[in-house]
């Protein structure tokens, strides 16, 4: 009897789980994404998205302490202000691992240009976007719904444009035209400032201010147009799941509608937009090269039940250099800090975040000495 009740329930689990693999595929075949979905009349989610209790944030308010993550007002960062800045700069990523800048640089009209355009790929008729539905792409571009699609448990509520942007751009033939010439002035405008936010960093951790870009980590950019439209049924899935990024920093263009999430402590902190700012986090590589200065924090996306579509804009930064060893800068450690992490190939860090799933995904823990 114990046997046929065992058996059973493996069955159930075996069943479930080709259940959930012919749901994926039949979803990834049709290359509408979630917005592909909404407009076929989806007016309920399908099981393929529904996450169950346990992920799914609860009804308990995010923190009251800190009301939201620090804003750094970046003017006068190449005059005498500089020792300030760095200080607020290096201050967050301590304590936090995310911030939001002002006064960065970047015209206003960019970051509006660059928002709109995205949105206009993703609002487009669905055989428009089912040309570069895929998941790898020699081109450099790349139209899918989750990155981890394949591997995670339940899937999240929202589409990705991925754009290759360094070290070289992708093919300029092969960026959608709706959005070309936005991504092109994206891109000039977001390897300045990365440059910027990496020597302000350096020099946070007492290092020279070039110390990240001489080893390559300014060269590899990722840019990532997030799109979430409104959710049938946002108390059952997520915009995307509680994760860290696993590069060097990200900055992040938001729009005005919000739903980011960062874990500071044991609670969660609402990221309220503000006009004309972006936000910046700390990646796993960074805190590992900080020897765990810097930290790499947990933050996720809820589901939109805005009537109004979700658009926001990542660039990832990560080392072009795949074949040389990373790990904790010497000068971060000694008798009293040894190191936290030993020392490993980019090329195999990266291998292990592609191969689970997001929520899964802190790759500190992988690399520890």
């Amino acid at each position: 009897m114990m046997t046929g009740t065992v058996m059973g329930v493996t069955n159930a689990k075996e069943q479930s789980a080709l259940d959930r693999a012919q749901e994926v595929r039949q979803f990834e075949d049709s290359k509408l994404g979630v917005k592909g979905l909404l407009d076929s009349g989806v007016k309920s989610l399908p099981p393929l998205f529904i996450h169950p209790p346990d992920i799914l944030p609860t009804a308990k308010p995010v923190g009251s302490k800190p009301k939201s993550i620090p804003t750094i007002d970046l003017f006068g960062f190449d005059s005498n202000r500089r020792s300030l800045v760095v200080k607020e700069v290096a201050s967050a990523a301590r304590e936090f691992g995310f911030f939001q800048i002002v006064n960065h640089g970047v015209p206003p009209e960019v970051l509006d240009r660059t928002i709109k355009a995205m949105k206009a790929f993703h609002e487009q008729p669905t055989e428009a976007k089912a040309k570069i539905y895929r998941r790898e792409s020699e081109t450099g571009v790349a139209f899918f719904s989750n990155i981890d699609l394949l591997h995670s448990k339940a899937a999240s509520w929202r589409d990705t444009l991925l754009i290759r942007s360094g070290p070289k751009l992708a093919d300029l033939e092969e960026i959608p035209e709706v959005c070309r010439n936005e991504v092109i002035e994206w891109n000039q405008q977001i390897q300045w400032l990365g440059g910027l936010l990496m020597g302000l960093l350096s020099e946070g951790l007492g290092l020279s201010p070039s110390k990240l870009q001489d080893i390559t980590c300014l060269e590899k950019r990722n840019m990532a147009g997030q799109y979430y439209p409104c959710c049938p049924q946002p108390d059952l899935t997520i915009g995307i799941a509680s994760h860290t990024d696993p590069g060097v920093i990200t900055v992040l263009l938001q729009d005005h509608i919000g739903g980011l999430q960062v874990k500071h402590g044991d609670e969660w902190v609402d990221v309220t937009p503000i006009p004309g700012a972006l936000i910046v986090n700390i990646g796993d590589l960074l805190q590992i090269m900080s020897n765990d200065e810097y930290k790499s924090v947990d933050h996720r996306v809820l589901a939109n039940a805005s009537p109004e579509s979700r658009m926001s804009v990542a660039v990832f930064y990560y080392p072009s250099d795949c074949e040389s060893l990373f790990g904790p800068f010497p000068e971060l450690v000694s008798p009293e800090k040894p190191a936290i992490y030993q020392q490993f190939k980019v090329g195999e860090y990266l291998k292990t975040f592609y191969t689970n799933e997001l929520d899964r995904k802190s790759l500190k823990n992988h690399f520890k000495a």
